[in-house]
């Protein structure tokens, strides 16, 4: 048996088959690229589903020097990173309000899913409003949220308090409010599903909606957020005018580091008062001085502006392939629709050494580092080139 089979069979025996894994067995990881067992070199467009904003091997310093400071002491008292995150994330959304830090993507929207229930609760409204297609983590109530029938199918019955409304179409969600409404939730380009965007137009639509009907906008920036787009907000992308009133981040917050956290503007900020949510590991000063780095890495190496830069110029390549039917999305957040099925698609990449994500049933997903260079997003095209070509 060879380390890779010994490895996969560890799962086999002791790992829950909650994961549908490709039979890659990876050992380190370095910048974009990363390293199987066997010694086989891959180049990363997969980015760990849009998390290693600074490639593999990134963090290792902000690690160590916070580790050995303070790790974790519980949100009963104040640490300086989780302030200073706090104040920096507030700073980029370019609107006054506050965070709340939790672990992941899928505890952020729960958090949203909280504060909407809260703000409503008074006036007897419960109820958020998601898309067709959307997703909004694993748990019981991100399931329900979630706008996909694949994922709720043996979890019956739903939480209460969802409906779905289809994307981009703003006289149906106009239509769907009802007197329990309390929110619209949506991700300004929807992920899983494919790389869809939210039209303009659709988002200035649903800010009018929510403020002529007492509801808050909120948007789940999981996976496009963090700079992804060539923007730190995705939604500045979409429509620069069209503020929130709450969002939710994670994935590339801390660049590997697990965090989760969500923005509420004034007069939001302070719905969720003392005693109404919270999280044993979240924000600690170990996560909060992480994201810190991370976030002053992409300031000082200029990589959203990079994102963009290189997205543009991967999207133009990608366009001019025979077999390409489609390709969508900002700056790094890149869909690409073909006629092979996608996982078929993603497993021929591999083959030639690049990793990429599927979406949907023909969409596949370039989610690199936003530090990658031209050289490596034109390696990843004739990797991809030779992957379409693969019989």
């Amino acid at each position: 048996m060879s380390k890779a089979q010994e490895i996969i069979s560890l799962y086999d025996q002791y790992v829950m088959p909650t994961y549908g894994r490709y039979p890659l067995v990876f050992v380190r990881g370095q910048g974009t690229r990363v390293w199987d067992v066997d010694g086989k070199e891959y180049l990363d467009f997969g980015g760990g589903i849009a998390v290693n904003v600074l490639g593999h091997a990134a963090l290792a310093d902000a690690l160590a020097k916070q580790a050995n400071i303070l790790v974790h002491c519980s949100n009963l008292y104040y640490t300086e990173p989780q302030g200073l995150l706090a104040k920096k994330l507030v700073e980029l959304v370019g609107v006054a309000g506050k965070c709340f830090f939790c672990n992941s993507g899928a505890e952020a929207n729960e958090a949203l899913y909280k504060l909407a229930r809260k703000f409503g609760h008074d006036s007897g409204r419960y109820e958020v409003l998601t898309f067709v297609n959307s997703f909004h983590g694993r748990t019981l109530a991100g399931i329900s949220a979630t706008g996909q029938e694949k994922v709720k199918k043996g979890f019956e019955p739903m939480v209460d308090g969802f409906r779905h409304v289809p994307f981009n179409d703003l006289d149906a969600v106009a239509a769907a409010i009802g007197p329990k409404t309390a929110a619209i939730l949506l991700e300004p380009v929807q992920g899983e599903s494919g790389i869809t965007p939210a039209k303009p137009e659709f988002l200035r639509g649903l800010r009018r909606l929510c403020d002529e009907r007492g509801l808050l906008l909120m948007y789940d920036e999981v996976q496009c957020g963090i700079g992804r787009t060539g923007e730190f907000c995705a939604w500045r992308v979409v429509a620069p005018d069209v503020v929130p009133d709450a969002m939710s981040w994670a994935k590339g917050l801390a660049g590997g580091f697990p965090i989760g956290a969500i923005w509420a503007r004034k007069p939001f900020a302070d719905v969720l008062g003392p005693g109404t949510h919270a999280s044993t590991f979240g924000g600690t000063p170990l996560a909060c001085a992480v994201a810190l780095s991370v976030i002053e890495k992409m300031e000082n190496d200029n990589l959203m502006a990079n994102a963009r830069d290189l997205g543009a110029h991967l999207m133009a390549k990608l366009r001019t392939l025979p077999g390409v039917t489609a390709v969508r999305g900002f700056g790094l957040m890149i869909g690409v629709d073909t006629a092979m099925e996608n996982r078929v698609l993603v497993a021929k990449a591999a083959a030639r050494g690049l990793l990429l994500v599927p979406a949907g049933t023909q969409t596949v997903r370039f989610l690199p580092p936003l530090n990658i260079t031209r050289s490596e997003a034109d390696e990843a095209f004739t990797k991809f080139t030779q992957a379409l070509g693969d019989a």
